[in-house]
Protein backbone atom coordinates (compact mmCIF):
# COMPACT_ATOMS: atom_id res chain seq x y z
CA UNK A 1 0.00 0.00 0.00
CA UNK A 2 0.99 3.59 -0.51
CA UNK A 3 0.12 6.84 1.19
CA UNK A 4 -1.98 7.83 -1.84
CA UNK A 5 -4.27 4.77 -1.49
CA UNK A 6 -4.61 2.00 -4.05
CA UNK A 7 -2.54 3.36 -6.94
CA UNK A 8 -4.38 3.25 -10.27
CA UNK A 9 -8.11 2.76 -9.50
CA UNK A 10 -10.50 1.72 -12.28
CA UNK A 11 -14.26 1.08 -12.03
CA UNK A 12 -15.90 -2.11 -13.23
CA UNK A 13 -19.03 -1.88 -15.41
CA UNK A 14 -22.23 -2.65 -13.53
CA UNK A 15 -25.44 -1.33 -11.95
CA UNK A 16 -24.23 -0.76 -8.40
CA UNK A 17 -22.62 2.17 -6.59
CA UNK A 18 -18.85 2.51 -6.30
CA UNK A 19 -17.05 5.12 -4.23
CA UNK A 20 -13.40 6.12 -3.81
CA UNK A 21 -12.94 8.79 -1.12
CA UNK A 22 -9.81 9.55 0.89
CA UNK A 23 -8.04 6.37 -0.21
CA UNK A 24 -10.99 4.19 0.93
CA UNK A 25 -13.05 1.92 -1.37
CA UNK A 26 -16.75 1.04 -1.20
CA UNK A 27 -19.10 -0.92 -3.49
CA UNK A 28 -22.74 -1.59 -2.62
CA UNK A 29 -26.17 -2.31 -4.07
CA UNK A 30 -28.10 1.00 -4.38
CA UNK A 31 -31.40 -0.77 -3.73
CA UNK A 32 -30.33 -1.89 -0.26
CA UNK A 33 -31.52 0.02 2.81
CA UNK A 34 -27.92 0.22 4.03
CA UNK A 35 -26.57 2.06 0.95
CA UNK A 36 -27.02 5.56 2.40
CA UNK A 37 -25.59 4.53 5.75
CA UNK A 38 -22.53 2.97 4.13
CA UNK A 39 -21.86 6.06 2.02
CA UNK A 40 -22.19 8.27 5.09
CA UNK A 41 -19.80 6.00 7.04
CA UNK A 42 -17.30 6.22 4.17
CA UNK A 43 -17.40 10.03 4.07
CA UNK A 44 -17.11 10.41 7.84
CA UNK A 45 -14.21 7.97 8.08
CA UNK A 46 -12.33 9.73 5.26
CA UNK A 47 -13.01 13.17 6.77
CA UNK A 48 -11.64 12.09 10.17
CA UNK A 49 -8.51 10.55 8.62
CA UNK A 50 -9.49 6.98 9.52
CA UNK A 51 -7.90 3.93 7.93
CA UNK A 52 -9.34 0.68 6.62
CA UNK A 53 -9.85 -0.75 10.11
CA UNK A 54 -12.01 2.23 11.11
CA UNK A 55 -14.02 1.95 7.89
CA UNK A 56 -14.65 -1.78 8.41
CA UNK A 57 -15.77 -1.10 11.97
CA UNK A 58 -18.23 1.61 10.87
CA UNK A 59 -19.54 -0.60 8.06
CA UNK A 60 -20.09 -3.47 10.53
CA UNK A 61 -22.11 -1.18 12.78
CA UNK A 62 -24.33 -0.16 9.85
CA UNK A 63 -24.84 -3.80 8.83
CA UNK A 64 -25.54 -4.91 12.41
CA UNK A 65 -28.26 -2.25 12.74
CA UNK A 66 -30.03 -3.53 9.59
CA UNK A 67 -30.09 -7.30 10.00
CA UNK A 68 -33.86 -7.75 9.78
CA UNK A 69 -33.71 -9.52 6.43
CA UNK A 70 -30.98 -11.00 4.23
CA UNK A 71 -27.45 -9.64 4.55
CA UNK A 72 -26.82 -6.52 2.50
CA UNK A 73 -24.59 -6.78 -0.56
CA UNK A 74 -21.54 -4.54 -0.09
CA UNK A 75 -17.76 -4.51 0.32
CA UNK A 76 -15.28 -2.00 1.75
CA UNK A 77 -11.48 -1.86 1.82
CA UNK A 78 -8.87 0.49 3.18
CA UNK A 79 -5.17 0.58 3.86
CA UNK A 80 -3.81 -0.10 7.35
CA UNK A 81 -0.32 -0.31 8.74
CA UNK A 82 1.33 -3.27 7.02
CA UNK A 83 -1.61 -4.37 4.87
CA UNK A 84 -5.27 -3.78 4.03
CA UNK A 85 -8.54 -4.29 5.92
CA UNK A 86 -11.45 -5.76 3.93
CA UNK A 87 -15.13 -6.43 4.76
CA UNK A 88 -17.60 -8.17 2.43
CA UNK A 89 -21.29 -8.99 2.93
CA UNK A 90 -24.04 -10.70 1.00
CA UNK A 91 -23.24 -11.52 -2.61
CA UNK A 92 -20.21 -9.22 -2.81
CA UNK A 93 -16.66 -10.56 -3.05
CA UNK A 94 -13.12 -9.31 -2.65
CA UNK A 95 -9.74 -10.42 -4.01
CA UNK A 96 -6.47 -9.22 -2.46
CA UNK A 97 -3.20 -10.05 -4.23
CA UNK A 98 0.01 -9.74 -2.22
CA UNK A 99 3.60 -10.70 -2.83
CA UNK A 100 2.99 -14.00 -1.00
CA UNK A 101 -0.24 -15.04 -2.72
CA UNK A 102 -3.91 -14.24 -3.30
CA UNK A 103 -6.71 -14.04 -0.73
CA UNK A 104 -10.39 -14.28 -1.71
CA UNK A 105 -13.31 -13.33 0.54
CA UNK A 106 -17.00 -13.88 -0.18
CA UNK A 107 -19.89 -12.58 1.86
CA UNK A 108 -21.82 -15.77 1.18
CA UNK A 109 -19.33 -17.71 3.34
CA UNK A 110 -20.82 -16.14 6.48
CA UNK A 111 -24.32 -15.71 7.83
CA UNK A 112 -23.59 -12.02 8.46
CA UNK A 113 -20.37 -10.67 6.89
CA UNK A 114 -16.72 -11.63 6.52
CA UNK A 115 -13.80 -9.38 7.36
CA UNK A 116 -10.06 -9.91 7.20
CA UNK A 117 -6.83 -8.05 7.85
CA UNK A 118 -4.50 -9.09 5.02
CA UNK A 119 -0.87 -8.34 5.84
CA UNK A 120 2.07 -8.05 3.46
CA UNK A 121 2.93 -6.04 0.38
CA UNK A 122 -0.43 -5.50 -1.34
CA UNK A 123 -0.27 -5.38 -5.14
CA UNK A 124 -3.94 -5.45 -6.20
CA UNK A 125 -7.36 -5.10 -4.53
CA UNK A 126 -10.65 -5.87 -6.32
CA UNK A 127 -14.14 -5.37 -4.87
CA UNK A 128 -16.99 -6.60 -7.07
CA UNK A 129 -20.76 -7.02 -7.05
CA UNK A 130 -22.67 -9.78 -8.90
CA UNK A 131 -22.64 -9.20 -12.66
CA UNK A 132 -19.62 -6.87 -12.69
CA UNK A 133 -17.69 -6.60 -15.95
CA UNK A 134 -14.00 -6.18 -16.73
CA UNK A 135 -12.22 -2.84 -16.29
CA UNK A 136 -11.33 -0.81 -19.35
CA UNK A 137 -7.58 -0.01 -19.47
CA UNK A 138 -8.21 3.58 -20.63
CA UNK A 139 -10.65 4.45 -17.81
CA UNK A 140 -9.22 5.92 -14.63
CA UNK A 141 -11.24 6.73 -11.49
CA UNK A 142 -9.96 9.83 -9.71
CA UNK A 143 -12.52 9.70 -6.86
CA UNK A 144 -16.13 10.30 -5.90
CA UNK A 145 -19.28 8.19 -6.25
CA UNK A 146 -20.40 6.76 -9.62
CA UNK A 147 -22.39 3.86 -11.02
CA UNK A 148 -20.44 0.63 -11.46
CA UNK A 149 -20.16 -3.00 -10.55
CA UNK A 150 -16.88 -2.83 -8.62
CA UNK A 151 -13.48 -1.24 -8.21
CA UNK A 152 -9.94 -2.41 -8.96
CA UNK A 153 -6.95 -0.80 -7.28
CA UNK A 154 -3.69 -1.78 -8.96
CA UNK A 155 -0.55 -0.68 -7.14
CA UNK A 156 1.72 -2.15 -9.81
CA UNK A 157 0.33 0.36 -12.37
CA UNK A 158 1.12 3.72 -10.82
CA UNK A 159 -0.16 6.78 -12.71
CA UNK A 160 2.63 8.72 -14.37
CA UNK A 161 3.09 12.37 -13.45
CA UNK A 162 2.21 14.80 -16.28
CA UNK A 163 5.19 16.53 -17.88
CA UNK A 164 5.58 20.14 -16.72
CA UNK A 165 4.64 22.74 -19.34
CA UNK A 166 7.59 24.70 -20.76
CA UNK A 167 7.07 28.34 -21.78
CA UNK A 168 8.12 29.37 -25.26
CA UNK A 169 11.24 31.50 -25.51
CA UNK A 170 10.76 35.24 -26.06
CA UNK A 171 13.84 35.62 -28.25
CA UNK A 172 12.45 33.55 -31.11
CA UNK A 173 10.91 35.45 -34.07
CA UNK A 174 7.15 35.52 -34.43
CA UNK A 175 6.86 32.71 -36.94
CA UNK A 176 4.84 29.54 -37.04
CA UNK A 177 7.86 27.49 -35.98
CA UNK A 178 8.73 27.70 -32.29
CA UNK A 179 11.34 25.94 -30.26
CA UNK A 180 11.63 25.75 -26.51
CA UNK A 181 14.53 27.49 -24.89
CA UNK A 182 15.87 24.48 -23.04
CA UNK A 183 15.91 22.43 -26.26
CA UNK A 184 18.13 24.89 -28.20
CA UNK A 185 21.72 23.78 -28.07
CA UNK A 186 24.34 26.53 -28.18
CA UNK A 187 26.81 26.43 -31.09
CA UNK A 188 29.72 25.91 -28.72
CA UNK A 189 28.42 22.46 -27.83
CA UNK A 190 28.62 21.32 -31.49
CA UNK A 191 32.44 21.74 -31.61
CA UNK A 192 33.59 19.88 -28.57
CA UNK A 193 36.94 18.78 -30.01
CA UNK A 194 39.23 20.73 -32.37
CA UNK A 195 39.93 19.11 -35.75
CA UNK A 196 43.37 17.58 -36.22
CA UNK A 197 44.04 19.83 -39.26
CA UNK A 198 44.92 23.57 -39.11
CA UNK A 199 42.35 26.28 -39.58
CA UNK A 200 41.74 27.96 -42.95
CA UNK A 201 43.68 31.14 -42.16
CA UNK A 202 46.87 29.22 -41.46
CA UNK A 203 49.07 27.48 -44.08
CA UNK A 204 48.87 23.74 -43.93
CA UNK A 205 51.79 21.84 -42.56
CA UNK A 206 53.41 19.70 -45.22
CA UNK A 207 54.78 16.47 -43.95
CA UNK A 208 58.29 16.07 -45.34
CA UNK A 209 61.96 16.48 -44.52
CA UNK A 210 62.86 19.67 -42.66
CA UNK A 211 64.22 22.54 -44.71
CA UNK A 212 67.07 23.34 -42.33
CA UNK A 213 69.23 21.57 -39.85
CA UNK A 214 67.15 20.07 -37.11
CA UNK A 215 68.34 18.51 -33.90
CA UNK A 216 68.42 14.76 -34.15
CA UNK A 217 66.10 12.89 -31.86
CA UNK A 218 67.70 11.23 -28.92
CA UNK A 219 68.95 7.83 -29.98
CA UNK A 220 68.28 4.81 -27.91
CA UNK A 221 71.46 3.36 -26.54
CA UNK A 222 72.03 -0.07 -28.02
CA UNK A 223 75.03 -2.32 -27.61
CA UNK A 224 77.26 -2.42 -30.70
CA UNK A 225 77.02 -5.53 -32.82
CA UNK A 226 79.59 -8.18 -32.22
CA UNK A 227 82.55 -7.96 -34.55
CA UNK A 228 85.19 -10.66 -34.26
CA UNK A 229 88.81 -9.62 -34.55
CA UNK A 230 90.25 -9.63 -38.03
CA UNK A 231 93.30 -11.70 -37.11
CA UNK A 232 91.30 -14.55 -35.52
CA UNK A 233 89.19 -17.10 -37.40
CA UNK A 234 85.49 -17.02 -36.63
CA UNK A 235 83.99 -20.12 -35.03
CA UNK A 236 81.28 -22.05 -36.84
CA UNK A 237 78.65 -21.37 -34.21
CA UNK A 238 76.97 -18.10 -33.32
CA UNK A 239 78.59 -16.49 -30.31
CA UNK A 240 76.44 -15.46 -27.38
CA UNK A 241 76.62 -12.14 -25.57
CA UNK A 242 76.42 -13.90 -22.24
CA UNK A 243 78.03 -17.29 -21.75
CA UNK A 244 76.63 -19.91 -19.42
CA UNK A 245 79.11 -21.26 -16.88
CA UNK A 246 78.42 -24.77 -18.20
CA UNK A 247 79.31 -24.10 -21.87
CA UNK A 248 82.98 -23.29 -21.58
CA UNK A 249 84.83 -20.56 -23.44
CA UNK A 250 83.94 -19.12 -26.84
CA UNK A 251 86.71 -20.89 -28.70
CA UNK A 252 85.55 -24.36 -27.70
CA UNK A 253 82.22 -25.95 -28.53
CA UNK A 254 80.12 -27.12 -25.61
CA UNK A 255 80.65 -30.69 -24.45
CA UNK A 256 77.88 -33.09 -25.46
CA UNK A 257 79.41 -36.42 -24.44
CA UNK A 258 79.86 -39.47 -26.67
CA UNK A 259 77.24 -39.71 -29.36
CA UNK A 260 76.50 -43.43 -28.88
CA UNK A 261 75.87 -43.25 -25.10
CA UNK A 262 72.17 -43.15 -24.16
CA UNK A 263 71.04 -40.35 -21.90
CA UNK A 264 70.89 -40.91 -18.18
CA UNK A 265 67.34 -40.95 -16.71
CA UNK A 266 68.14 -41.48 -13.08
CA UNK A 267 68.60 -38.94 -10.36
CA UNK A 268 70.96 -36.05 -11.03
CA UNK A 269 73.10 -36.66 -7.98
CA UNK A 270 73.92 -40.30 -8.97
CA UNK A 271 76.17 -41.80 -11.63
CA UNK A 272 74.92 -44.36 -14.13
CA UNK A 273 75.47 -47.97 -13.31
CA UNK A 274 78.70 -49.13 -14.96
CA UNK A 275 78.25 -51.76 -17.55
CA UNK A 276 78.77 -52.50 -21.23
CA UNK A 277 77.62 -49.98 -23.75
CA UNK A 278 74.85 -52.25 -25.13
CA UNK A 279 73.25 -52.68 -21.69
CA UNK A 280 70.29 -50.35 -20.97
CA UNK A 281 70.79 -47.88 -18.15
CA UNK A 282 69.73 -48.76 -14.65
CA UNK A 283 66.59 -47.04 -13.39
CA UNK A 284 66.42 -47.20 -9.61
CA UNK A 285 62.84 -47.34 -8.28
CA UNK A 286 61.38 -44.17 -6.84
CA UNK A 287 58.64 -45.28 -4.39
CA UNK A 288 58.30 -49.10 -4.43
CA UNK A 289 60.88 -51.71 -3.39
CA UNK A 290 61.95 -54.28 -5.97
CA UNK A 291 59.49 -57.16 -6.24
CA UNK A 292 60.46 -60.35 -4.50
CA UNK A 293 60.43 -63.62 -6.41
CA UNK A 294 57.10 -65.33 -6.13
CA UNK A 295 57.33 -68.32 -3.80
CA UNK A 296 55.79 -71.57 -4.72
CA UNK A 297 52.15 -71.77 -3.72
CA UNK A 298 51.93 -73.87 -0.60
CA UNK A 299 48.29 -73.18 0.15
CA UNK A 300 45.29 -73.34 -2.16
CA UNK A 301 44.04 -70.09 -3.61
CA UNK A 302 40.70 -68.74 -2.44
CA UNK A 303 39.78 -67.82 -5.98
CA UNK A 304 40.24 -71.38 -7.35
CA UNK A 305 38.47 -74.56 -6.49
CA UNK A 306 40.62 -77.31 -4.89
CA UNK A 307 41.49 -80.22 -7.20
CA UNK A 308 39.22 -83.20 -6.98
CA UNK A 309 38.53 -86.47 -8.82
CA UNK A 310 42.15 -87.66 -9.23
CA UNK A 311 42.01 -90.12 -6.37
CA UNK A 312 44.48 -88.14 -4.31
CA UNK A 313 43.55 -86.85 -0.90
CA UNK A 314 42.50 -83.24 -1.00
CA UNK A 315 44.76 -81.02 1.06
CA UNK A 316 43.24 -79.52 4.17
CA UNK A 317 42.56 -75.83 3.56
CA UNK A 318 44.36 -73.78 6.13
CA UNK A 319 43.11 -70.22 6.71
CA UNK A 320 46.36 -68.28 6.80
CA UNK A 321 44.72 -65.09 5.45
CA UNK A 322 41.33 -63.43 5.62
CA UNK A 323 38.19 -65.58 5.94
CA UNK A 324 36.04 -66.57 3.01
CA UNK A 325 33.53 -63.77 3.65
CA UNK A 326 36.16 -61.04 3.90
CA UNK A 327 35.09 -59.37 0.64
CA UNK A 328 31.40 -59.53 1.60
CA UNK A 329 29.80 -56.94 3.89
CA UNK A 330 28.91 -58.19 7.34
CA UNK A 331 25.24 -58.99 7.91
CA UNK A 332 23.17 -56.01 9.08
CA UNK A 333 21.95 -56.68 12.56
CA UNK A 334 18.92 -54.50 13.35
CA UNK A 335 18.55 -53.03 16.80
CA UNK A 336 16.53 -55.15 19.17
CA UNK A 337 13.08 -54.07 20.14
CA UNK A 338 13.19 -51.17 22.61
CA UNK A 339 16.98 -50.97 22.28
CA UNK A 340 17.12 -47.60 24.03
CA UNK A 341 14.53 -48.66 26.59
CA UNK A 342 15.17 -52.27 27.59
CA UNK A 343 12.42 -54.00 29.45
CA UNK A 344 8.67 -53.54 28.99
CA UNK A 345 7.27 -51.31 26.23
CA UNK A 346 7.24 -47.55 26.83
CA UNK A 347 4.52 -46.19 29.03
CA UNK A 348 2.91 -44.08 26.32
CA UNK A 349 2.26 -47.19 24.22
CA UNK A 350 0.47 -48.83 27.14
CA UNK A 351 -1.61 -45.79 28.06
CA UNK A 352 -2.54 -44.55 24.56
CA UNK A 353 -5.58 -46.82 24.07
CA UNK A 354 -6.91 -46.06 27.57
CA UNK A 355 -7.14 -42.26 27.23
CA UNK A 356 -8.40 -41.87 23.67
CA UNK A 357 -7.77 -38.42 22.20
CA UNK A 358 -6.04 -36.93 25.24
CA UNK A 359 -2.46 -36.10 24.18
CA UNK A 360 0.52 -37.44 26.11
CA UNK A 361 2.95 -34.96 27.63
CA UNK A 362 5.89 -35.15 30.04
CA UNK A 363 4.92 -34.30 33.61
CA UNK A 364 5.50 -35.05 37.27
CA UNK A 365 3.25 -36.21 40.13
CA UNK A 366 2.91 -34.42 43.42
CA UNK A 367 2.63 -36.46 46.62
CA UNK A 368 -1.15 -36.51 46.11
CA UNK A 369 -0.72 -38.08 42.64
CA UNK A 370 -1.76 -34.97 40.68
CA UNK A 371 -0.14 -34.84 37.25
CA UNK A 372 1.56 -31.42 36.77
CA UNK A 373 3.69 -29.35 34.47
CA UNK A 374 7.32 -30.14 35.43
CA UNK A 375 8.20 -26.40 35.18
CA UNK A 376 5.86 -25.16 37.93
CA UNK A 377 6.92 -25.01 41.61
CA UNK A 378 3.48 -25.86 43.03
CA UNK A 379 0.77 -28.35 42.16
CA UNK A 380 -1.94 -26.80 40.00
CA UNK A 381 -4.65 -28.82 41.81
CA UNK A 382 -3.79 -28.98 45.53
CA UNK A 383 -1.10 -26.27 45.68
CA UNK A 384 1.50 -28.43 47.41
CA UNK A 385 5.15 -27.65 46.72
CA UNK A 386 6.91 -29.77 44.11
CA UNK A 387 10.45 -30.73 45.11
CA UNK A 388 12.14 -31.06 41.75
CA UNK A 389 15.02 -33.17 43.06
CA UNK A 390 12.71 -36.02 44.05
CA UNK A 391 10.48 -35.95 40.96
CA UNK A 392 10.83 -38.29 37.99
CA UNK A 393 9.20 -36.97 34.76
CA UNK A 394 7.24 -39.41 32.65
CA UNK A 395 4.72 -39.25 29.81
CA UNK A 396 1.09 -39.23 30.77
CA UNK A 397 -2.28 -37.96 29.56
CA UNK A 398 -2.52 -34.18 29.75
CA UNK A 399 -5.21 -32.91 32.14
CA UNK A 400 -7.32 -29.82 31.58
CA UNK A 401 -5.11 -26.71 31.60
CA UNK A 402 -7.80 -24.50 33.07
CA UNK A 403 -10.82 -22.62 31.81
CA UNK A 404 -11.62 -19.54 29.71
CA UNK A 405 -14.37 -17.45 31.30
CA UNK A 406 -16.13 -15.02 28.96
CA UNK A 407 -17.61 -11.75 30.17
CA UNK A 408 -21.14 -13.22 29.85
CA UNK A 409 -20.26 -16.15 32.19
CA UNK A 410 -19.63 -18.78 29.51
CA UNK A 411 -16.86 -21.21 30.56
CA UNK A 412 -14.68 -23.05 28.05
CA UNK A 413 -12.62 -25.91 29.60
CA UNK A 414 -9.14 -26.00 28.11
CA UNK A 415 -9.02 -29.63 27.07
CA UNK A 416 -8.73 -28.96 23.31
CA UNK A 417 -8.35 -26.08 20.85
CA UNK A 418 -11.13 -23.52 20.33
CA UNK A 419 -12.03 -21.16 17.51
CA UNK A 420 -13.74 -17.95 18.63
CA UNK A 421 -15.68 -15.73 16.28
CA UNK A 422 -19.00 -14.42 15.13
CA UNK A 423 -19.63 -17.45 12.89
CA UNK A 424 -17.14 -20.20 13.88
CA UNK A 425 -19.24 -23.17 12.69
CA UNK A 426 -18.28 -22.47 9.06
CA UNK A 427 -14.56 -22.19 9.78
CA UNK A 428 -12.31 -24.86 8.18
CA UNK A 429 -10.66 -25.60 11.55
CA UNK A 430 -14.02 -26.62 13.00
CA UNK A 431 -15.04 -28.53 9.86
CA UNK A 432 -11.74 -30.42 9.96
CA UNK A 433 -12.18 -31.40 13.62
CA UNK A 434 -9.02 -29.66 14.89
CA UNK A 435 -10.87 -27.06 17.02
CA UNK A 436 -14.18 -26.60 18.80
CA UNK A 437 -16.44 -23.64 17.92
CA UNK A 438 -17.05 -20.84 20.44
CA UNK A 439 -19.50 -18.23 19.18
CA UNK A 440 -18.72 -14.70 20.35
CA UNK A 441 -20.72 -11.74 19.03
CA UNK A 442 -20.73 -8.02 19.79
CA UNK A 443 -23.32 -5.31 19.15
CA UNK A 444 -20.75 -3.07 17.49
CA UNK A 445 -19.76 -5.73 14.97
CA UNK A 446 -16.08 -5.70 15.99
CA UNK A 447 -15.75 -9.49 16.27
CA UNK A 448 -14.75 -11.17 13.02
CA UNK A 449 -16.25 -14.33 11.61
CA UNK A 450 -12.98 -16.20 12.37
CA UNK A 451 -11.40 -14.04 15.01
CA UNK A 452 -9.22 -15.95 17.46
CA UNK A 453 -7.90 -19.48 17.92
CA UNK A 454 -6.94 -20.87 21.32
CA UNK A 455 -4.25 -23.47 20.62
CA UNK A 456 -2.88 -25.86 23.27
CA UNK A 457 0.76 -26.86 22.86
CA UNK A 458 2.04 -29.20 25.56
CA UNK A 459 1.37 -27.36 28.84
CA UNK A 460 1.09 -23.92 27.12
CA UNK A 461 -2.05 -21.98 26.17
CA UNK A 462 -1.44 -19.96 22.98
CA UNK A 463 -3.56 -17.30 21.27
CA UNK A 464 -3.49 -16.86 17.48
CA UNK A 465 -5.30 -13.88 15.97
CA UNK A 466 -6.63 -15.07 12.59
CA UNK A 467 -6.15 -11.76 10.79
CA UNK A 468 -9.19 -10.08 12.37
CA UNK A 469 -9.91 -6.49 11.38
CA UNK A 470 -10.22 -5.13 14.92
CA UNK A 471 -7.48 -7.33 16.36
CA UNK A 472 -6.94 -9.02 19.74
CA UNK A 473 -5.39 -7.48 22.84
CA UNK A 474 -4.06 -9.11 26.03
CA UNK A 475 -3.61 -7.77 29.56
CA UNK A 476 -0.98 -9.77 31.49
CA UNK A 477 -1.58 -10.45 35.20
CA UNK A 478 -0.85 -7.38 37.30
CA UNK A 479 -0.46 -5.07 34.26
CA UNK A 480 -3.06 -2.30 33.77
CA UNK A 481 -2.38 -1.98 30.01
CA UNK A 482 -3.63 -3.96 27.01
CA UNK A 483 -1.24 -4.95 24.23
CA UNK A 484 -2.01 -5.91 20.62
CA UNK A 485 -0.86 -9.35 19.53
CA UNK A 486 0.47 -9.76 15.96
CA UNK A 487 -1.81 -11.53 13.49
CA UNK A 488 -1.20 -15.18 12.61
CA UNK A 489 1.50 -15.64 15.28
CA UNK A 490 1.05 -17.73 18.48
CA UNK A 491 1.37 -15.83 21.77
CA UNK A 492 1.60 -17.79 25.04
CA UNK A 493 -0.48 -16.44 27.93
CA UNK A 494 -0.23 -17.13 31.67
CA UNK A 495 -3.09 -17.82 34.10
CA UNK A 496 -4.79 -14.60 35.09
CA UNK A 497 -4.46 -12.98 31.62
CA UNK A 498 -7.42 -10.97 30.32
CA UNK A 499 -8.07 -11.13 26.58
CA UNK A 500 -10.03 -8.52 24.61
CA UNK A 501 -11.65 -9.79 21.42
CA UNK A 502 -12.50 -6.95 19.04
CA UNK A 503 -13.58 -3.78 20.81
CA UNK A 504 -16.01 -4.76 23.57
CA UNK A 505 -15.78 -8.52 24.33
CA UNK A 506 -13.35 -9.90 26.93
CA UNK A 507 -12.45 -13.27 28.47
CA UNK A 508 -10.11 -14.43 31.25
CA UNK A 509 -7.77 -17.42 31.52
CA UNK A 510 -8.02 -19.19 34.90
CA UNK A 511 -6.07 -22.28 35.97
CA UNK A 512 -7.56 -25.09 38.06
CA UNK A 513 -6.98 -24.74 41.78
CA UNK A 514 -8.43 -26.63 44.75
Amino acid sequence: MTDQGFGMVRPLPGNGLVAYVGGLLLVCDPDEATADGLLEALRETAASGGDGRALARRAAQVLAANMAGDPATCAVAGAVSGGVAVLVSGSASATIATSSGETRLAGSDSLTWADRLVTGTVERVELSLPGAGSPHPAVRFEGGVVHGGGLVGDLTDQPSEPAPSRPLTSEMPATAFHMEADLIQPPAQQQVERPPYPLADQPPIVQGPPSGPQPAPPAVEQPPPYQPPQDQPQPSYAPHQEQSPFQGSQDQPPYHGPQDQPPFHGQQDQFPFPGPQDQPPFHPPQDQPPPLPEPQQQFPSYDEQPPSGNGAAEPVQQHMGPPDHFDQPPPVLGPPDHFDHPGPPPQEQQQQPEHGDRPLVYGVDCKNDHFNDPRVPYCAVCGIALVQRTLVPYKGPRPSLGVLILDDGTALPLESDYLLGRDPERAPEVAGGTARPAKVTSPDGSVSRRHLRVALDGWDVNLVDLGSVNGTQIQPPGDPNFYDIPPNEPVTIAPGTTVRVGVSRTLRFEAHRG
